[in-house]
């Protein structure tokens, strides 16, 4: 049987860079992002390493994204949630972690596209009328 990859395994053996953190469960580590794309920037890391644990973080993210959108403590009004998974994919920590990013009204010129920026040139898709 193959031993399954851990966060504690990875933390010690430094494979992953991550100190600062948010808060804990038992199932994950939701960690500060030490390169934060926005303020706020947050990377929901599963203990474990398994298909199941990584969609328990994607869920996570998501209600903690929607959750700061309907908060009227901050000024948060979107939100974007993603994974790097392989070098062509921008991946240089190789232990899953999900990027949780939020997004405020004019933090970019023109956010259309979202995601899609992770290629500048196929960013807008609006078709030409």
């Amino acid at each position: 049987m193959d031993k399954v990859d851990t966060l504690l395994d990875a933390l010690t053996e430094g494979r992953v860079p991550w100190n600062d953190i948010d808060f804990e469960t038992k199932e994950f580590v939701v960690f500060n992002d030490k390169f934060p794309v926005t303020t706020g920037h947050r990377l929901v890391v599963p203990r474990k390493a398994s298909l199941e644990n990584i969609n328990k973080c994607f869920k996570f993210a998501m209600q903690m994204g929607n959750d700061n959108v309907r908060s009227d403590k901050n000024d948060i009004t979107g939100y974007n949630v993603g994974i790097n998974m392989g070098p062509s994919a921008g991946q240089s920590i190789y232990y899953p972690h999900v990027h949780l990013i939020f997004r405020r009204d004019g933090d970019m010129d023109n956010p259309q596209g979202g995601v899609r920026h992770v290629i500048p040139k196929k960013a807008k898709y609006r078709k030409k009328s």
